[in-house]
């Protein structure tokens, strides 16, 4: 396959995706900003641990962000799998190295499609949804939670005249999960925005696996008071409550516990033994997503007149955890119910 593929983000799930796009013969290269990472899958290639076995890959083309500017080859394809934080650099830093009529995705949490065709043009992006468990502490290995059954994108133009493009994509994105086409990629894309913001902070503020936290009393009805708010700032946004994660829409018409329905598929696809992107950033001491998550949330609300008092809670506590003022523990979880009803 002589398509030439870049991944920014090589991460935990950049990682898993170059890792069968390389497996599947396509000319993959991978950039990221740990160089202890990189220099490991140099040094001794990448491994990725699933369902008990162990995928090796060997001879992996690993870059450090500042071999972009070496290199002499375009992409006709570049995957922007950072944190949402950093997608507007990543975007600017590959575009002199996209082809003319290459693509740019942002595979990434929060709403940040918009961000890089505002980089690239529309008429080289397009809008992505990823559900994709995975975890990386130590250079070069990663456990993938979702093996490839239990991963699920949408891809979506954003311009009309990027539909004939959206299947380009989706045969890529088949070699690392199931893809489905969505006509309306904005609101699937905040549809999985609502998850984040429901699932990430309650797990990452306890420091809990996704299994541990199903014990805890008050952590669900907390999740689904998130989602709720999220729901309504994004429906005063224009945002469509579409089906996500395999979901038909025959599945969630007049459903009053679609919220309920994907934070259950959630934490089926992903195990008991989960830990969420947030809460890995919570132990490696690195700053999360959450002001771009439930921090949108809450900004989203405030601009429409709407309250959304748990998701700025849990954005509070998410950011003083990670400037070391609290400790992630079930204490937090008092902290942000109390914080709400003030």
């Amino acid at each position: 396959m002589d398509r030439k593929i870049a991944i920014l983000g090589t991460g935990a799930n950049g990682s898993c995706a170059a890792a069968d796009l390389i497996r599947a013969g396509f000319d993959v290269t991978l950039i990221d900003q740990w160089p202890a990472h990189v220099e490991a899958m140099r040094a001794n290639g990448l491994r990725i641990e699933v369902a008990g076995e162990t995928v090796r890959i060997d001879g992996v083309r690993a870059h450090h962000v500042c071999d972009v500017a070496t290199f002499r080859h375009r992409f006709d394809i570049a995957l922007v799998m950072t944190k949402a934080y950093d997608a507007r650099w990543m975007a600017e830093l590959i575009r002199p190295c996209l082809a003319d009529d290459g693509l740019l995705i942002g595979a990434q949490n929060s709403m940040t499609a918009g961000d890089l065709a505002g980089i690239v043009g529309a008429d080289r992006s397009i809008g992505c949804v990823v559900e994709l468990s995975s975890e990386l502490f130590t250079p070069g290995i990663v456990r993938r939670n979702s093996p490839n059954e239990g991963t699920w994108f949408a891809l979506g133009a954003l311009d009309r005249s990027m539909g004939r493009r959206v299947e380009d994509a989706a045969e890529i994105f088949r070699h690392i999960g199931n893809v489905a086409i969505s006509d309306d990629i904005l609101s699937a894309k905040w549809m999985k925005l609502i998850v984040n913001a429901m699932t990430m902070p309650v797990r990452s503020m306890m420091g809990m696996r996704t299994g541990e936290v199903a014990g805890v009393p008050g952590a669900r009805e907390l999740m689904l008071r998130a989602g709720e708010e999220a729901l309504a700032a994004g429906q005063a946004e224009g945002y469509r409550m579409v089906p996500i994660f395999g979901f038909s829409s025959a599945e969630i018409e007049g459903s009053n516990r679609y919220l309920e329905m994907l934070i259950d598929k959630l934490f089926k696809d992903v195990g008991s033994g989960s830990r969420n992107a947030m809460l890995q950033d919570v132990l490696k001491g690195r700053r999360t997503e959450a002001d771009m998550l439930n921090g949108l949330v809450a900004e989203t609300c405030r601009r429409h007149g709407l309250a959304a008092p748990v998701n700025a809670a849990l954005a509070d506590v998410i950011n003083r955890i990670s400037a070391g003022e609290l400790q992630p523990g079930v204490e937090n979880l008092e902290r942000v119910l109390a914080a709400a009803e003030r």
